[in-house]
């Protein structure tokens, strides 16, 4: 056995599952925080296994089911414009906007709209496109902001001036203030997002555990990290001792990446965000610093954002906050699919309602 498959081993799962249903002595309900967890938990089977008592939750860890309304407006008034190429990633082509209009109608109208692998590969466009202006669509979390950071940085080594990002990153830590803060949220617990931590670390979560007397465990996406994190979360429920663990050691140092928050802080600074489905929430967003800010569309393009209303009987917001599960929106699996839906929950491949409707639960 190598060592990815002792992550999966059958024998250990079952293991854990048994010390899991004998250690639980309560209910307990926890969030996963990223997209890819809930993703991983349906793909590994364990849903079914979990003790009854078990309640999990997603949360607002999808960064394509966050991009708010407004923002995706934003992307459309880019795509109509004359010597515009917008790059982006695949997953934000059909998230919807208001009036469920999104980019892959807009692309079919005319509009430029070019899918890329990477933020370097919008930057090569723009190399081969001088007489145009490539906008990159930047959404995500601390994961794939610090590269958005570093190729902005290439683009003004390289004199690229026709390279632009609409920055739309969102940081995780304020968001899991606003859920801590709501009480009809009812959190007993996070498993906190793998990817997010190899960033940041553990520090930027010990509000979580010292303020709000809330566990929290940094896990991977195997069954084996699953269930040994679950198992944490109960103990520390049981003994009072409330702390954020580092259960993903073989990614995550517990200093997180040093040079990765030098670069994203060296291009970006923090600001007020607007969340699908949650609002504004203070210092969760990342915008330019002034030495950047020729690379910023908002201002060279003269982009507004117009806060829009949210989506009628979208219900993306009470999942993403962990109050509604998604069969329980009456758009579920009858107004909204995969092949049309009304919110970007039911778009992505990390999206909660997507999970849930692919996996028949």
């Amino acid at each position: 056995m190598n060592i990815a498959d002792s992550f999966r081993d059958p024998a250990l799962c079952k293991g854990l599952l048994a010390r899991l249903h004998e250690e639980l002595d309560r209910p307990l309900r926890f969030m996963e925080v990223c997209g890819t967890h809930t993703v991983a938990i349906f793909q590994s089977g364990l849903r079914p296994l979990l003790p009854e008592g078990i309640t999990h939750l997603s949360g607002p860890g999808c960064p394509v089911c966050v991009t708010h309304e407004s923002e995706v407006a934003a992307f459309l008034d880019l795509a109509g414009r004359e010597g515009i190429i917008l790059a982006t990633f695949g997953d934000l082509m059909r998230v919807p906007g208001p009036k469920g209009r999104n980019l892959k109608l807009a692309q079919a109208e005319g509009a430029r709209v070019e899918i890329v692998y990477s933020p370097v590969d919008a930057l090569q466009l723009a190399a081969k496109n001088p007489g145009d202006t490539v906008v990159f669509l930047g959404v995500g979390f601390e994961t794939t902001a610090p590269t958005v950071a570093g190729t902005v940085m290439m683009a003004k080594a390289q004199g690229l001036r026709n390279f632009k990002v609409l920055c739309f990153h969102k940081l995780v830590p304020p968001a899991l203030r606003v859920l801590l803060d709501d009480p009809e949220c009812a959190i007993d617990s996070f498993l906190l997002p793998g990817h997010v931590s190899t960033v940041l670390g553990l520090e930027p979560y010990q509000f979580v555990a010292g303020k709000y007397g809330t566990p929290g465990v940094i896990t991977g996406f195997d069954p084996v990290d699953i269930l040994e994190s679950l198992l944490i979360m109960v103990e520390q429920r049981k003994s009072g001792d409330y702390r954020i663990v580092n259960q993903y050691r073989r990614a995550v140092a517990d200093s997180g990446n040093a040079r990765a928050r030098e670069v994203m802080f060296g291009v970006f600074e923090t600001a007020d965000a607007l969340w699908r489905g949650v609002g504004r929430i203070p210092e969760s967003g990342l915008v330019f610093r002034e030495d950047y800010a020729s690379f910023d569309a908002l201002q060279a393009l003269g982009v507004t954002v117009q806060e829009a209303p949210p989506t009628p009987g979208c219900k993306c917001g009470e999942v993403l906050k962990g109050k509604m599960q998604p069969v329980d929106c009456p758009l579920f699996g009858k107004g909204c699919t995969p092949a049309k839906p009304v919110g970007p929950c039911m778009v992505s491949t990390e999206g909660s309602c997507a999970a849930y409707y692919k996996y028949s639960v």
